[in-house]
């Protein structure tokens, strides 16, 4: 999909405050409403906007900690990775799962109510997962910084062109 500066900050506003009515939407872009709303129509149907959601306080909902795991299997046959990944995406208090590149195999963030809650869930959840090789956890302290807004992307920056973005 070919996206021009008024979807990039259409998809901007969006991502800063997803609760915004058509008519907010559409003064903040310089749209009237109802192009905006077909643009926003067009982006959700091209699957760049994937939905909306509440940004709920962490600490607030009774899950203060957070728990960096990387994550080592034993072989990397298709069957152990497609079930290792299987597993993880049924466990809850797994927010994000990320294939990576270097030492670790998979980076994964865990949101816990108490460090005993994430004994029992190494303990039984992952350590239950077939063909992990080892698992090291590093405990955040606190957050210095969250955003849910993406930056603009970088013309000719990590392999992409203005031209790759606008579909020219």
């Amino acid at each position: 999909m070919a996206m021009d500066a008024v979807d990039l900050q259409i998809i901007r506003e969006l991502q800063a405050d997803g609760r915004l009515s058509n008519q907010d939407l559409a003064d903040r872009v310089r749209l009237s409403p109802s192009p905006c709303l077909r643009r926003v129509r067009r982006l959700e149907e091209a699957g760049l906007i994937r939905g909306y959601t509440a940004m709920v306080d962490q600490v607030a909902f009774g899950l203060p900690i957070t728990v960096f795991v990387r994550i080592r299997l034993e072989r990397h046959t298709a069957e152990a990775v497609a079930l290792f990944e299987e597993h993880v995406a049924v466990i809850e208090h797994i927010q994000d799962c990320y294939l990576m590149a270097g030492s670790s195999d998979y980076l994964l963030r865990v949101v816990i109510e108490d460090l005993e809650a994430y004994e029992s869930l190494v303990r039984h959840r992952i350590h239950a997962i077939p063909g992990i090789a080892s698992i090291e956890s590093s405990f955040a302290f606190g957050s210095v910084k969250q955003s849910r807004t993406y930056p603009r992307p970088t013309p000719g920056g990590a392999g992409r062109t203005a031209g790759a973005l606008t579909g020219r």
